[in-house]
Order: C-alpha cells, then structure tokens, then sequence
C-alpha cells in the first residue's frame, strides 16, 4: 500500500476529462484542468497548477488515451506527475452504481465488469467512466484505483421512496427503481452544512438543492439520504437546464402513437431539448433572468416554471423530514443566481423559512448563512466540492486497511 498522500481524480464524461490532484494532507489542490472535445479536430487542455497560472494547449485528441497521456504529461512539467510516489490512489466518478454499488469500491476486474453490466440504466455515462478507468489503469496499473458513485448516497433511502408503483417483477427484472443522483455533492453538502450550523450531522435535517445545468434536491435526515428527485435516470425531477425533470409518463406514449415521434426522438427530446431550452430557448440561467427582467415572456415562463417546481421539492420534503433545520443552495445556479433563491423562498415564512435580501446578494465563495436571525429554518448557500469529496473518500478507503 502506497504511503502517499496525494489522489488524483477523474470524471470522464464522453467527450471530456477533468481531473484535480489533491493532497489530503491538508485538501490542497496541487493541480486541475479539463480536456474537452476529445475525438474531435479542435481538442483543447487548459492545466491550471497550484500556482494558478494556466496553461492552455489546443491539440487534437483522438481518444481518452491521449487526453490522459497528456494530463500525465502536464503534471509532470509541475512536479507532481503520475510516477511520483506521493500519489497514493486514482479516484474516479462513476455515475451509476446500481443496487450494489452504495460505498466507494477498489476497482477489480470483476467490479469492470458490473459497471458494464450498468450501461443500459447509464448509457450517455457510465460507458466514458469505464473508459477513463481502462486508460487510468493501463498508466498506472500498480496504484489502487476507486470508484466512488454518484448513486451511492441515495442507497440509503427507504423501500417505499426508492420504489416506482409498477409491477414488481417487471421492475426487479429489469433494475427499474430510484437511484438518485449528484450524490457525492448532496453528501458533501448535507456535511458542509452541519458544519456551518457548528452541529454534528447526525443532529441535522437538511434539504439539500443542487442547481446547476442538471439539478436535484434531496432530504437529509441526520447525514442520511432519505429521498432525492431524480430516480432511474438523472432526467425526474426539477426543472433543468435542458431537461423535462417531472413529466406524465403517459406524454410518452401520446408522443410516439400521435405526434410519430420514435422513442430515440423522445428520448433527445426530453434529454436535450426540454427543461429550460425547451421552455425559452436558453438554458444559460443567467441569460434568461437578464431577458425576464426585460420583459421576454417566454423567459418569463421558463423562470416561473423552474421556481415552482422548485418549490414544490421544498415543501414536498419538508414534509418528509417533519423537522427542517436548513435548506442549502450549491452548485452553478444555486451559488450564484441570488434571483433563484430569493423566489424559491419567497412566501414561506408559517414554514419558518425566509431570505435576508441583503445578505443573499452578496457574492463569496465560502459557505455562508442568507436568512435572518429570526428564521427556524437556515437558509445557506454552500459551494458544493465533488472532487474533495472524491478524494476524500478514495483515501479512506485505499488506507483503510490495518
């Protein structure tokens, strides 16, 4: 067992790679970066050291071996490559995890052959996370790898939360139930929060809203996942950047018996062309808050929809948890877009819940409370940290052995 102390994770998506080295030492970043537009003619790194002066290379990438080859070879020009014996593990984000998959897990052969097994309830997914593991390992086949699961942390939610009302051996035969995912940041959300609160998160219920171009809430009752929106895939749920989220399963059959349309065509639709994008034609949240405050309806719509669907979960979830201590905001949309917040709490003050106007508009990248004193229920806005919560759990688990 390697004595380092560094990890390096992964999060291989189809076309990209991002990455962060970290030393859990004490959670520094000794380097980050993204390659994108992998497989394609205009490939592009931008390598940001611990510095923070960035390096941006363009540069035609043919596979995820290449993209990786070249990550090893930036980290190397800093002094922190992939050969380094301070390197004590390779984390990677695996999206899908299925009923088995509820810890972090060593990646063996066998454990390659699972997550394979998971392609058809992940298939734009977990197909570049096995890639980007095969690649990891061909470079540095002696050093433990991890998988960590974005489903893992919703493992916990009861039977009749993660059950859909259809037959039941159709849906066993077939794995169809709620998964969940954005499980590692509603992990690592859920903790920050406690922390805030200066409490143990045993002692903490709290809903947790992570708003970005995907988005999903969860409830959280004393560090435990007890339900979160999104389900067998990440498309249920709130209203997203490009996804429908919450939609009558009979819209698909009336689109395929009436409007024509094949399930691949409905699947783009309600993946690709919805939420959002469908609703105005932007699905930049920023963009469409400038254009609502101009008086663009359509804009106008998307925001109204997305707020109230948003609203729905709150409410819809403290009635779950019975007893709310906090409502977190993380991620993209949810850290920055002090507009969203401010509507999603808006007129919930018998739930104990309201919003200090002053305090929610200011911008900062630490943790911080935007509700008055006089609020039951903490309103926070809580940067989400997904790779830290990668690495963390990596190196539990490659140093856990006696």
């Amino acid at each position: 067992m390697s004595e380092g102390t560094r990890v390096l994770v992964l999060n291989a998506g189809s076309s990209s790679v991002k990455y962060q080295l970290i030393d859990m030492l004490d959670g520094t970043r000794l380097a980050s970066g993204l390659v994108e537009r992998i497989g394609e003619s205009g490939g592009r790194l931008v390598h940001t050291p611990r510095s923070g002066l960035k390096r941006e290379s363009l540069q035609v990438f043919p596979g995820h071996d290449a993209a990786l080859k070249a990550v090893a070879e930036e980290l190397a020009a800093d002094g922190v490559g992939l050969d380094s014996p301070e390197l004590a593990a390779i984390g990677h984000r695996v999206v899908h995890g299925g009923k088995r998959f509820t810890v972090p897990t060593l990646i063996t052969d066998e454990v390659l052959t699972e997550i394979r097994r998971l392609i058809p309830v992940a298939p734009l997914h977990n197909p570049a996370n096995i890639t980007g593991i095969e690649v990891a390992r061909d470079l540095r086949p002696d050093l433990p790898q991890v998988a960590v699961f974005d489903t893992a942390f919703h493992a916990s939610m009861p039977e009749y939360a993660a059950r859909y009302a259809i037959d039941r051996a159709v849906a066993d035969e077939h794995r169809v139930r709620r998964y969940g995912f954005h499980g590692t940041s509603h992990q690592y959300v859920s903790r920050a929060t406690a922390a805030l609160l200066g409490k143990d998160p045993a002692e903490v219920n709290v809903i947790v809203l992570h708003l970005g171009n995907g988005a999903s809430a969860s409830a959280v009752s004393g560090g435990v996942c007890v339900d979160t929106s999104m389900g067998l895939t990440p498309l249920e749920g709130l209203v997203m950047g490009t996804r429908s989220g919450d939609v009558d399963a009979g819209v698909v059959f009336h689109l395929h018996r009436v409007g024509g349309m094949s399930i691949d065509e409905i699947d783009d639709l309600l993946n690709r062309r919805s939420g959002l994008l469908g609703l105005c034609g932007d699905n930049d949240m920023r963009e469409i808050m400038r254009r609502a405050e101009e008086g663009d309806a359509d804009a106008r719509l998307a925001f109204d929809t997305y707020i109230h669907r948003l609203r729905k979960y709150i409410g819809g979830y403290y009635a779950v948890l019975g007893r709310v201590d906090a409502i977190a905001f993380t991620a993209g949309v949810g850290e920055n877009a002090a507009p969203v917040r401010a509507a999603a709490t808006a007129g919930l003050a018998e739930l104990g819940i309201a919003v200090d106007a002053e305090l929610n508009s200011i911008r900062s990248g630490e943790a911080r409370v935007i509700s008055p004193e006089y609020a039951r229920v903490t309103v926070a806005v809580v940067p989400t940290d997904e790779e830290l919560e990668i690495a963390q759990q990596t190196f539990a688990l490659v140093h856990s052995a006696v």
